[in-house]
């Protein structure tokens, strides 16, 4: 067995759950979970200091499927959930993982402002262009001719750009991946791992069942991989390369550093000194009892 095989073999053995997936044959999401387990090998992140946290949907199954202290959250809320497990324990290794409709539709609110405090966690999308949980609906990256059950003559509104829409957010770190370039995507989750701040990896991810445009097929003839001489700190060319029609560019979009949310945090924190009287203490502790009881 080469070495590459026994590496993967033995991350399997210490980060893969005993629950197995439950997505469809040929789903995408298989493609991305054996990434996310080669990554964590590469890592050598501690099981007890790995939280992986999602939403709802087909990819939000996720945490059941790895081993850590994991939360399988309600729907659109996995962003604002991660930064309170964030602020609470800043020593553990925090993933989001969700889908194209948990993030930009009911949860695309949360975005912007986990973006712009720059969290230390890693946002993972596994994006379908469609709703597969509940059956094939529309999704906010379906495109306009996709025929759904709720747009069974073609979709209203054309789709949504989640990496020029992270670009703009301000998120520190933009990547895409394809679920199918396994090699690559775990490149791309161990960059966005050892990234200080806010890192996002759109993953396109293809659902066989129910979305009969987006096929693994109709990625593989248009993904092309970022060029090396693209500069990663220039954003300008980074919202080129995302809005390109003709091609899926996959790699590192963008990057930079700044303060991470905890570290700007602590500094806030380290400004009280801490000085209340305990009379005063316990006078405002009475008072929440009162108010809750």
């Amino acid at each position: 067995m080469s070495e590459v095989m026994e590496k993967i073999k033995q991350a399997k053995v210490e980060y893969k759950s005993e629950v197995k997936p439950t997505w469809c044959p040929g789903c995408g999401d298989y493609g991305v979970l054996a990434a996310f387990i080669r990554a964590l090998g590469e890592l050598k992140i501690p099981t007890h200091k790995l939280s992986i946290v999602s939403g709802i949907g087909c990819s939000s199954r996720f945490p059941h499927f790895v081993r850590g202290y994991n939360l399988h959250t309600v729907h659109g809320r996995a962003l604002p959930v991660a930064l309170g497990v964030k602020i609470a324990n800043p020593e553990l290794e925090v993933f989001v993982v969700g889908g194209d409709g948990d993030g930009f539709a009911i949860g695309g609110g949360h975005i912007p402002h986990v973006a712009r405090r720059n969290p230390d966690m890693v946002y993972i999308i596994l994006d379908n262009a469609i709703y597969g949980l509940t059956k094939g609906q529309v999704s906010p990256t379906s495109t306009l001719t996709m025929m759904t059950t709720t747009t069974p003559y073609g979709a209203l509104e054309p789709p949504l750009n989640p990496v020029m829409l992270l670009l703009a957010y301000g998120a520190t770190f933009v990547a895409r991946g394809f679920s199918s370039n396994t090699k690559q995507l775990t490149q791309l989750i161990v960059e966005a791992t050892k990234h200080k701040g806010f890192a996002a990896v759109h993953v396109i991810s293809p659902c066989p069942t129910f979305n009969m445009e987006i096929t693994f097929d109709f990625v593989r003839e248009r993904v092309v991989e970022i060029p090396p001489e693209h500069d990663p700190t220039n954003k300008i060319k980074a919202f080129e390369l995302a809005s390109a029609q003709d091609k899926i560019y996959t790699g590192i979009f963008y990057r930079e550093e700044r303060p991470t949310f905890e570290e700007t945090l602590d500094k806030i924190v380290a400004k009280f000194d801490g000085n209340i009287d305990e009379s005063v203490k316990k006078e405002r502790i009475s008072k929440l009892f009162e108010q809750f009881a």
